[in-house]
């Protein structure tokens, strides 16, 4: 197979010769032939003087230079939507993903298998920052539909038809875990063995993470807005309860403050109506925003009879729209 890997950028100038001297070792003896997609993410530092002249000097590496730090995610993303060849590998700069470990993803990318997630054995960060991290992936497995996200790692191998789903996806809260899953259920993780860190400290503190979270959860998910409904019938429910006890007072003559109960509760019914109200429309704004965040109608695995198939050369689907 041929292989592209795509490596975001950020503050890595020490780290980019090694890791791509170790990519040129490993890769050979995995992949018929490959290439190195370099993304610097607007890094202050000499990131991409080094990233271009390891370009310079390798025909098999590629630097791309992104106009202002993005994000990790966005980067990733330019260079997914940059990559040629038939199976993709993305991967960090800090050499915490080991290139030597890149056959052991590219070994479980069988034909029933689309995308492959490297899990790490043991965890290389901090109880508190493995913690957030782990809650951070169990949200998405929730109301953002990404199954098994505990697995998720930016250390993942998969055909490069699924970044078809990428087409219309806009704007900068873009999750490309998520727009994978949109794109196919045909995922698998293997452990992995993980480095640590060979220079600087991690940009994902416990406060990113929950900034994060809660980008993706507004961006991708209406989740929020038909909780104001689930709120709405949980005070509707608390108007009834009260407004039971203000008859069963008055009935029974036991009534010690005359009209709290009652104004009590014809607020917390009110209040329950107006919820529902704003419930109603979130759903119908939730509808409007699901349709306006990209997610792909289909996705096309493969084409039969297309340019090239008399030569062996099989065409990866282009992207439907090369958008920032």
């Amino acid at each position: 197979m041929f292989v592209s890997v795509v490596v975001p950028c950020y503050r890595s100038a020490r780290t980019l010769p090694s890791l791509v001297g170790r990519l040129a070792t490993a890769l050979p003896a995995a992949a018929i032939g490959y290439e190195v997609v370099l993304v610097v993410d607007g890094s202050p530092d000499d990131t991409w003087e080094v990233a271009a002249e390891l370009a310079r000097d390798r025909p098999e590496v590629r630097a791309i230079r992104l106009a202002r730090n993005y994000g990790q995610h966005n980067a990733t993303i330019a260079g997914v939507r940059a990559a040629v060849h038939e199976v993709i590998v993305t991967m960090d700069d800090d050499l915490q993903h080991p290139p030597e470990e890149i056959p052991r993803l590219l070994a479980a990318l069988t034909d029933e298998v689309d995308l492959v997630y490297g899990h790490p054995r043991e965890e290389e960060h901090g109880i508190l920052r493995n913690l957030s991290s782990q809650l951070f992936k169990l949200g998405l497995s929730g109301p953002l539909g990404a199954r098994d996200a505990r697995s998720l790692s930016a250390f993942r191998a998969f055909r490069a038809f699924l970044r078809s789903g990428l087409g219309d996806v806009t704007g900068p809260f873009v999750c490309l875990d998520v727009v994978l899953h949109w794109c196919t259920t045909k995922i698998k993780d293997v452990e992995v063995h993980m480095d640590q860190r060979g220079e600087g400290r991690s940009g994902y503190t416990l406060r990113t993470l929950l900034r994060q979270a809660v980008n993706l959860i507004v961006a991708y998910s209406s989740t929020p807005l038909r909780l104001v409904s689930y709120l709405g019938l949980l005070v509707g429910g608390f108007g009834a309860c009260l407004l039971g006890l203000f008859l069963w007072t008055y009935f029974s003559g036991h009534t010690s403050v005359a009209g709290f109960t009652s104004i009590a509760s014809m607020i917390a019914l009110f209040s329950s109506a107006q919820m529902l109200g704003i419930g109603v429309l979130g759903e119908y704004l939730g509808r409007l925003h699901s349709g306006g965040m990209g997610r792909p109608t289909y996705v096309v695995r493969t084409e039969v009879g297309v340019t090239g198939a008399s030569t062996g050369q099989i065409r990866v689907p282009e992207v439907v729209s090369q958008r920032s």
